[in-house]
């Protein structure tokens, strides 16, 4: 995926939010750049949909500043035109069908009605036009609600926990959707407590909790791309501490890692190695020593583990 060096399509700066003595967003920065799907991530209640509530204009900041696709937050009517955005779940008519829907919302937001069957393609609901919203299931609402942000062709779209409330097969459609609908004129900012959804299509992580930024950057940046590792684990736990010997005294970096419970051997991976030579390598040597693994297999470290691990930590 291409991103823009153009100005991000996102920057705020020490944007906050307080409801009398309570404080919703505390002094938030963060930057999106243009063209990527970018994951706004933390648990309920951390300031998400307040964030997306001020960048698209519903509500006022009490102190900091941004930009919204290089207008100034300030004046939403001036870049509005070119955000699509879903916030909670669709609101609309139920007595209607998909494609009648879509008509009236584009006659209120005067968008071209031609792109009308373009968007229902795009969401995959072209079957289904002419079917009343409310027969749909709560998966194709969702999908219908994205059509309709679609509509206006929008530089940035904004989608707010979009999966909640979906089953498995639900959720992995709006995830296949989603990672789509990115293009190099387009950004997609999608806000999820769902950490290990978001992780497979999210190449960009604004990361809150309780109101405050933890973490904006690329994913790879958050997760550590490059701290790979080799899991060994042999058929008896008694053979842990001999094949972390004989790895090491064979040029390997090992270390054992709980060994009086969930034992394994650790074989740190550089950027450069290929995890299976140096699998192939680690079993003949187990084998050569009269070792039989029960286990054998690449691991690197997941968003959510890296995210609880920081959280855990009191990082911030």
């Amino acid at each position: 995926m291409t991103t823009h060096t153009a100005d991000p399509a996102i920057r705020v700066e020490a944007l906050t939010k307080r409801y009398g003595h309570r404080t919703a967003v505390d002094s938030l920065s963060f930057e999106v750049p243009r063209g990527v799907v970018a994951g706004f991530i933390g648990p309920n209640g951390a300031g998400k949909t307040t964030t997306l509530a001020m960048l698209l204009g519903l509500v006022a900041p009490t102190d900091g500043s941004g930009e919204v696709l290089g207008t100034d937050l300030a004046h939403p009517a001036t870049f509005l035109p070119r955000v699509g955005a879903l916030i909670e779940t669709p609101a609309l008519y139920p007595g209607l069908t998909g494609e009648e829907n879509l008509r009236a919302l584009g006659a209120l937001g005067d968008h071209d009605r031609a792109r009308i069957p373009l968007v229902l393609e795009q969401v995959g609901l072209a079957d289904r036009a002419t079917d009343r919203f409310g027969t749909y299931s709560l998966g194709m609402k969702q999908r219908l609600g994205i059509a309709a942000a679609l509509l206006g062709d929008p530089e940035l779209l904004i989608l707010d926990e979009p999966t909640n409330g979906l089953d498995p097969v639900g959720i992995r459609e709006i995830r296949t959707l989603i990672a789509s609908l990115t293009t190099e004129d387009r950004t997609v900012l999608v806000s999820s407590h769902l950490l290990g959804e978001v992780e497979q299509i999210c190449d960009h992580l604004v990361i809150i909790e309780a109101g405050s930024g933890i973490y904006s950057g690329p994913t790879d940046g958050f997760t550590g791309a490059g701290e790979r590792e080799l899991w060994v684990v042999p058929e008896r736990d008694t053979d842990l501490q001999a094949l972390c010997g004989y790895l090491r005294a064979d040029r390997f970096v090992a270390e054992v890692v709980d060994d009086r419970t969930d034992g394994r051997i650790v074989v740190p991976l550089t950027a450069d190695d290929d995890h299976r030579q140096v699998a192939a390598s680690v079993n003949r040597l187990a084998h050569e020593h009269g070792i039989v693994l029960a286990g054998l297999r690449p691991h690197q470290e997941r968003l959510e583990d890296r995210y609880l691990s920081l959280v855990a930590g009191g990082s911030r």
